[in-house]
């Protein structure tokens, strides 16, 4: 049993997606994806892709293959790679007969402030502006949607209006710690801004009951839909 699969089948009737991050899938390798879709649940490939826009089609393409629902690819990628992880995943799709999955591209990580951004990446704009800025570039090359703080939500909505897919992670509950996140919100609050999705990891998996996590989650994303 590969290790995280016990929680695939425990949080299986909670959760609308599994996240295969990074560390998961480096351990694990495709196997991490076909795990989750063979328990029937669908799959986010948060892989962050960004390389030169031969290669980041490439692995576009063999996420396809493997039947991911929602994989991303960095904004900071510029145009021309994402344009190519655009026709990469269509292609593939089309090839494979079955509807493409959700292409996001990752805005401003949610670790980083307006300072680091400034001194550490040498971006002088406001982190805002400058997720407005690569939200507007995956637009305008034909994405689905971003990755961005629940910060950032409003601002994104407005300049990509109400069809514009936005996942948010940086998403802590009332009284979960906001360890390595810097801009963060709580699931009612990412929920009444206008999120499309929200990345839930920790407050979950870290809890000595993730199942009760996971209700106590959904409860008050109820109590605000109410």
């Amino acid at each position: 049993m590969i290790k995280g699969e016990k929680l695939v089948l425990q949080l299986s009737p909670y959760v609308g997606m599994f996240k295969v991050g990074l560390e998961f899938y480096t351990s694990n390798g495709p196997d991490a994806i076909r795990m989750v879709k063979e328990h029937g649940g669908r799959v986010f490939a948060d892989l962050k892709l960004h390389d030169i826009p031969n290669t980041v089609a490439g692995a576009a393409r063999a996420l396809v293959r493997l039947g991911v629902d929602m994989l991303n690819v960095h904004a900071a990628g510029g145009s021309s790679m994402l344009k190519a992880a655009v026709a990469a995943v269509r292609e593939e799709a089309e090839a494979a007969q079955c509807s493409p999955p959700i292409l996001l591209a990752v805005t401003v990580l949610t670790s980083l402030d307006e300072e680091a951004l400034r001194k550490e990446v040498g971006i002088e704009r406001k982190v805002e502006e400058q997720v407005i800025n690569w939200a507007r570039l995956a637009q305008d090359c034909g994405l689905d949607g971003v990755v961005a703080s629940p910060k950032e939500i409003k601002a994104i909505r407005q300049a990509c209006g109400p069809e514009f897919v936005i996942v948010t992670p940086g998403i802590r509950p009332l009284g979960f710690q906001q360890a390595d996140q810097r801009r963060v919100m709580t699931p009612a609050e990412a929920l009444k801004e206008g999120a499309s999705y929200m990345v839930i990891g920790r407050p979950i998996t870290a809890s000595p009951d993730p199942v009760a996590a996971a209700q106590n989650i959904e409860k008050e994303l109820e109590d605000v839909l109410e």
